[in-house]
């Protein structure tokens, strides 16, 4: 279930701190919530493929660990983050 590389591109454009960064919490973040909401629909259709259910399960826990680290270091840019990926914040 990996992203085609045109929506890969287009969500590190658009998240990307500098030109070239792909590996800013905020573009991994971004990443994963766009893999995160593919499997989601999948399992929506295919509700016994529990392999991918246990990788949707560990995306949400690496998503949810890094935007942990980023309200501790830049608590604005994850303001920002959850605001335009409609993410919320406990």
């Amino acid at each position: 279930m990996a992203l085609d590389s045109a929506k890969k591109a287009e969500i590190i454009a658009k998240f990307a701190k500098k030109s070239g960064d792909t590996g800013s919490t905020e573009v991994q973040v971004a990443l994963l919530s766009a893999r995160i909401s593919e499997l989601t629909e999948h399992l929506k259709i295919y509700k016994k493929d529990f392999s991918s259910r246990l990788g949707l399960l560990k995306l949400v826990g690496q998503r949810k660990r890094l935007l942990s680290y980023l309200k501790r270091k830049d608590h604005n840019s994850y303001i920002k983050l959850i605001n335009e990926l409609k993410l919320r914040d406990k």
